[in-house]
């Protein structure tokens, strides 16, 4: 049977129509079964709980189950790889933090690449490290901390949580930024490093503010200034570094992506949610006691995010010539 052309122009336009049509039902259905968000941290940490924090919106929202499986390893390696090669289906989420955009010039060797295989969904919190010394050191603020590091060029020790962790990063950038020479000293883990950090086995440590605001407040250690480029609510009367070195920033922040060729309708419908999660004043106020504010915004946005943060600290890994033990 031969069709009239106008008929079979317009069967034709609804056949590759189909596709599309279809992709956005899928996401007006999703979900439709138990969503998982990986986390490269062990159960506990800041990135856990945001994932929580987040997951359990998204479950009360979309009415079905957020679930947080904890991979931790290498760097947040492990669960990223796990993403990355999974279904890019919407059921299979990455809660990322800035480790990830460490570890690509950290690694020599990497089985994905991030900012190519991971989509961006929506940013979710930053918060910022806090520069901190034992009170035996007699610096009261940055220049002053800078002026003593240089009368003792080498005698100085920087804690950090581990070698290529974003502590030791944050820590290198100080030292390239302000000419100061320090020796390193990595530890297994963020609690070990700030039990020496008071108890003056070291000397400063950039340390995450949700763990160090009961001892700053106790007197136990010194906030010399917090390292996001705006000041912190929580410490109000301590600057920014980059008050003093104008550019300095190094910040820990945390946000939900997903496998690459996940559907920008999927992508689209947790960004919205996220969002408005991101406005809701309880979900703000308990980022907020975290130490952290809120990162809303476009995927567009978190993946700029992304690749400026990949190219800053790919430079000081570089220049500081930071490599695995």
């Amino acid at each position: 049977m031969k069709l009239p052309r106008r008929k079979f122009l317009h069967l034709a336009a609804g056949a590759a129509a189909l596709p599309a049509v279809s992709r956005v039902a899928r996401a007006q259905a999703y979900p439709t079964r138990p969503v998982r968000i990986i986390v490269g941290f062990a159960a506990g940490g800041n990135v856990d709980l945001f994932a929580r924090l987040i997951g359990q919106w998204l479950s009360e929202r979309l009415r079905q189950p957020f679930i947080v499986e904890n991979r931790p390893g290498a760097g947040t390696t492990i669960g990223t790889e796990a993403v990355v090669h999974a279904a890019p289906d919407g059921y299979t989420l990455l809660m990322a933090s800035t480790a990830a955009t460490i570890s690509p010039a950290f690694y020599e060797k990497l089985n994905f690449n991030f900012v190519r295989d991971i989509t961006p969904v929506a940013a979710v919190v930053r918060t910022p490290f806090v520069m901190a010394v034992h009170p035996s050191v007699p610096a009261k603020t940055v220049p002053e901390f800078i002026a003593y590091a240089k009368t003792n060029s080498g005698k100085l020790s920087m804690a950090s949580s581990g070698i290529g962790t974003t502590p030791h990063v944050a820590g290198e950038l100080f030292k390239m930024m302000a000419g100061v020479t320090m020796v390193h000293v990595p530890y297994r883990g963020a609690g070990p490093a700030l039990t020496d950090l008071i108890a003056g086995q070291v000397h400063i440590y950039f340390t995450a503010l949700p763990e160090a605001i009961e001892h700053i407040r106790a007197g136990r250690i010194r906030a010399l200034a917090v390292t996001t480029t705006a000041r912190s609510e929580v410490l109000r009367d301590i600057p920014s570094v980059s008050e003093i070195l104008p550019g300095f920033e190094a910040s820990f922040w945390a946000g939900l992506g997903a496998p690459l060729g996940t559907s920008i309708e999927i992508v689209d419908k947790l960004n919205k949610e996220i969002n408005a999660a991101l406005g809701d004043p309880k979900i703000k106020a308990r980022l907020a006691g975290l130490g952290g504010t809120v990162l809303s915004g476009t995927p567009a946005d978190f993946g700029k995010l992304i690749a400026d943060e990949t190219e800053k600290w790919g430079k000081v890994i570089r220049e500081a010539n930071i490599k695995p033990e």
